[in-house]
């Protein structure tokens, strides 16, 4: 097995250069595939430059930023790897998000062009038209709307190396709220592709890569998207998830489904409604990702396809992955990993000592793939990253005695009630339990005193029902009272954003304003 070392140093300048080197290799082998289009690397590499010769035309220069409001599809892959080959920044936004928040980002990061993907996505046609986008067949990308021409677009400086030429601008809320333009270079990306994807999961040419995580979150972007390119694999591009989808792509042939928990749980309840069954053939890698695994997810998704669901843990911030599950040493347990090859982890406790195994305290993350910063905001980067390079992740964690990493939850989700902590994760773990429990979110809700309650919101199966005080029965029966929610609230579908991921910033502030139309206490 090659080193880190040895992977970086071969790390080519730019992402588009990974395609160069399979087109020159293996010119006719699949590259991507969208519904009945398939297009091999020669083709991919043919597209990237039609898509290149529209940036320029459109009077993109190096140092720009390229907004592209999108949902997964084959045009989105070649304008990002064009962007990058023109030394441009692509500012990647789903065009699931709301009208302000489109035009949040874009007022930040100052386009020089906003271009919208119109083929797979009527969000990204409604944007273009309110922005009064001009609708255009691109041949090889299909129809696109261009936004007008930025002529007060200042570029930024272009640098040679792959370690400092940003990429792509991926905006991140988090939990406060505010889109942060998080500046990943171009290394920043392929490192975690080759080390997540090559290194760790043998990612290769014949694999068929399911590309459902959208692109426009790094999950997406570096593990999937760039993973698959970089081992020369084909990639499955799909829009959105649907379960009944899954199905057909499952059986079409795919050997790698990268997914977040809500999606694994989604498909179980489908399969749970319908009846229907799986049929996997070549499937030999199931990965996890982007928010707290469930045991009883888990457990389920691994009885389904006889696999091992690996997981991960990451954020966007450090292009995303931190640790990672191995395949030659498959857990049992919801453990994230240990840190990938190149990174180092410490967790430390308040008084600023590393904790010793078993101890809770922050974890905090240096290699390869942190980011250079938050666009336009040195200050905030200054509070997450120190002078050492170490990235402060914001999340609790605790490690085994092997040196696995367990992820207990947010630092500003952290509970406070009574003095005592509450980590959500672990009273959702006891909640996800239930037998008619889809999934649920705990948040803390400020109370007199300057004491926070626990508030539980749960997402039922379809067609079934259950009372908040049953819940709140079963909960007792197994947490310890100050964890123990003080109200549950049963509701149809938890918020949630493209990736799935349940938007608990949304949950807080219902819970604070008792906005929700029936609540049950105890």
């Amino acid at each position: 097995m090659r080193s880190v070392t040895e992977i970086l140093d071969e790390l080519p300048p730019r992402l588009s250069h990974l395609l160069w080197q399979w087109e020159r290799r293996t010119p006719d082998a699949p590259a991507m595939i969208q519904g009945e289009t398939c297009w091999s690397y020669a083709r991919l590499a043919e597209a990237v430059r039609a898509a290149k010769a529209l940036l320029v035309e459109l009077g993109v220069r190096p140092g720009d930023r390229v907004m592209l409001v999108n949902e997964n599809c084959l045009a989105l892959c070649a304008l990002i790897l064009a962007a990058g080959d023109l030394d441009a920044w692509a500012a990647i936004v789903n065009a699931r998000l709301s009208a302000r928040e489109i035009d949040t980002i874009r007022d930040h990061c100052a386009p020089r062009r906003v271009i919208y993907t119109l083929e797979v996505s009527r969000d990204a046609e409604a944007h273009g038209q309110r922005h009064q986008a001009e609708v255009r067949h691109i041949p090889l990308l299909g129809r696109l709307a261009i936004g007008g021409l930025d002529a007060d677009c200042s570029p930024e400086p272009v640098e040679a190396g792959n370690e400092a030429q940003v990429a792509a601008l991926i905006y991140t809320s988090g939990t406060t709220g505010t889109p942060k333009g998080v500046m990943l270079t171009h290394r920043n990306i392929m490192f975690v592709g080759a080390v997540s994807g090559g290194l760790l999961r043998d990612i290769a040419a014949g694999d068929v890569v399911y590309g459902v995580l959208p692109i426009s979150h790094v999950f997406g972007l570096a593990s999937v998207f760039v993973g698959a390119l970089y081992g020369g694999a084909c990639l499955l591009v799909q829009p959105r998830f649907a379960p009944a989808q899954v199905l057909a792509d499952l059986k079409s042939g795919l050997t790698m489904f990268n997914g977040v928990p809500a999606m694994f749980a989604k498909l179980l309840e489908h399969l749970k409604q319908t009846g229907a069954t799986i049929e996997a053939p070549r499937l030999r890698f199931l990965s996890a990702g982007g928010s707290p695994l469930d045991p009883a997810v888990k457990a389920e998704t691994e009885a389904l396809f006889g696999l091992v669901l690996n997981n991960g843990y990451g954020l966007t911030e450090a292009g995303p992955t931190i640790t990672q599950t191995r395949l030659d040493q498959p857990r049992a347990d919801c453990s994230v990993g240990l840190a990938l090859p190149g990174v180092e982890t410490r967790i430390i406790g308040p008084s600023g000592r590393d904790m010793r195994p078993g101890e809770v305290g922050e974890l905090w993350a240096r290699g390869p793939g942190v980011m250079t910063g938050y666009y336009r905001a040195a200050r905030m980067t200054e509070a997450v990253i120190d002078q050492g390079g170490w990235l402060n992740t914001g999340d609790f964690a605790r490690q085994g005695a092997d040196g696995a990493v367990f992820i207990v939850g947010r630092s500003k989700e952290l509970i406070i009630r009574s003095g005592f902590n509450v980590y959500p994760a672990e009273v959702e773990a006891v909640l996800n339990a239930h037998p008619l429990v889809t999934q649920s979110a705990v948040v803390g809700r400020t109370v007199a005193g300057g004491n926070e309650e626990v508030v539980a919101f749960v997402q039922v199966a379809p067609g079934t029902s259950v009372e908040a005080v049953e819940l709140m029965d079963f909960a007792a029966s197994r947490l310890a009272p100050y964890k123990r929610p003080t109200e549950v609230v049963v509701v149809e579908h938890l918020p949630a954003g493209a990736t799935g991921k349940i938007l608990k910033n949304r949950l807080a502030e219902m819970a604070r304003d008792h906005a929700y139309d029936q609540t049950q206490t105890n």
